[in-house]
């Protein structure tokens, strides 16, 4: 995975974010073969990545594997 500061087109917001003003969350655009993922109340710093690693990355929130909070 990668940051930069690329923006695409069309962002998708999480639908459990609730639509509203305020509501912090995860927004998610998919270029060709890339994902650009975001936070509604940063859009400048973007995290760029493929499938693949996400749903790791997934997976392992999911198994509950990352336990350790970050510092």
């Amino acid at each position: 995975m990668r940051r930069g500061m690329t923006t695409p087109g069309t962002w998708q917001k999480s639908s459990f974010s609730g639509g509203g003003e305020g509501n912090a969350c995860i927004e998610l655009a998919a270029i060709s073969t890339t994902l650009h993922l975001r936070e509604s109340d940063d859009p400048t710093t973007v995290l760029i990545t493929t499938p693949t690693p996400l749903a790791h990355l997934l997976h392992g929130i999911r198994a509950g594997a990352l336990t350790t909070p970050l510092a």
